[in-house]
């Protein structure tokens, strides 16, 4: 580091002060004349005035305050991020110290609370749909109601979005089964209760209509037990038809009546065979309509106990298209009875002397069906309600 001292004399403008050469005749800064004759005579010796010193830096030396700089941005950077959370190793650590905690956590656990949480062990059956199932159907074959089937699989009220492969959930047929308080229940609802379904396969050339016609149910109950939107089945179709359902008396048809003599009714309930004893309220039995029975036709129910032989006989005549069998019939000896049953349509020809009607054949007698009845007897000869 030096100083530096001009090799030429200067003077300064009298005027602005400014350092020029000695020799310039006017002063560059503000243009003042210097060669006035008042020209101050040359001095000996040149005066100069105070001057900041000037430093002079090499390339090499100027590089390598650079490097210097550099160096120590670089240690200053590696410790504020040695000092700083590092979260990365942090949370390795952290994430080691929590699986080593965990691991002793583990065995801790052993008490089986856990596992006996899942109470609701009875979880749903899976079904896959086929081709022709309705929701009707399926809450048949599983015993569920179509409204649990409905709110388990969220589906529409009317259940008319099934299709084929389409996965339900069956929910269990839970606490439903309470149907213990059937002697609390109205009449209407006991008979409803009593009723039984059957399934029926839909043939070809079959409608909605002709099925409703012959089992005297009225479509719109054949379409709310099956979920059905329209009147359209298809051929191979499992129905349920719910005969409690049924018309109490043969409404208007398109074929209002038949000519005599009437077909031979279709027996409907009980099953050819059922048991029954002294815990069923009644025995109902049901057929279908022959047609529509004039004002002095009827149906003739003959029912007779054959279990020896040529047994006791009784015989109704009803107009409705159902009959429960009188409780007078039923014997309570303890004993099973074999019963059989047939329906046939009669016509009022007259009157008998007392005033009775006098009744004759009117159709073809139907094929008969049997029911076994066994009544438990206990001191007093208990009468079924």
């Amino acid at each position: 580091m030096s100083s530096e001292i001009p090799s030429t004399p200067t003077q300064l403008c009298p005027t602005c002060g400014t350092r020029v050469a000695e020799d310039a005749t006017r002063c560059l800064v503000c243009g003042a004349d210097l060669t006035g004759g008042d020209k101050p005579s040359r001095p000996g010796k040149v005066v100069q005035g105070s001057r900041m010193p000037r430093v002079t830096l090499g390339l090499p030396a100027v590089l390598g305050l650079i490097a210097l700089f550099i160096l120590v941005a670089v240690v200053i950077f590696y410790f504020l991020l040695r000092n700083s959370p590092n979260e990365a190793v942090g949370v390795t650590s952290t994430a080691t110290i929590t699986l080593t905690a965990t691991s002793t956590i583990t065995p801790t656990p052993a008490p089986p609370t856990p596992t006996n949480t899942p109470e609701p062990s009875p979880t749903p059956l899976a079904y896959t749909v086929k081709l022709g199932d309705s929701c009707g159907g399926i809450a048949f074959a599983f015993g569920v109601s179509i409204q649990s089937i409905v709110l388990q699989n969220d589906l529409p009220a009317d259940c008319s979005t099934l299709y084929e492969g389409q996965k339900l959930l069956i929910p269990h047929p839970t606490p439903t089964a309470t149907s213990l308080p059937t002697s609390t229940l109205s009449s209407a609802d006991s008979t409803e209760a009593a009723c039984e379904k059957i399934e029926y396969t839909v043939q070809e050339n079959d409608t909605l209509s002709g099925i409703s016609l012959n089992y005297s149910v009225p479509v719109e109950a054949i379409r709310e037990y099956n979920g059905l939107v329209s009147d359209v089945v298809m051929f191979g179709q499992q129905l349920v038809i719910p005969l409690c359902r049924r018309n109490a008396t043969p409404g208007p048809t398109p074929t209002p009546t038949l000519p005599p003599p009437y077909p031979p009714a279709n027996l409907l309930l009980p099953a050819d065979g059922s048991p029954f004893s002294l815990a069923d309220e009644t025995i109902t039995l049901q057929w279908a309509s022959v047609g529509t029975l004039r004002e002095n036709e009827a149906y003739a129910v003959t029912i007779e106990d054959i279990t020896e032989g040529e047994g006791r006989k009784s015989v109704d005549y009803v107009t409705d298209t159902k009959f429960i069998v009188p409780n007078t019939f039923l014997v309570n000896d303890n004993v099973p009875h074999v019963i059989r049953w047939w329906i046939m349509a009669v016509r009022q020809s007259g009157t008998d002397d007392d005033g009775n009607p006098i009744w004759k054949s009117a159709g073809v007698v139907s094929p008969s069906r049997v029911f076994t009845w066994l009544g438990v007897s206990s001191g007093n000869t208990p009468i079924p309600k």
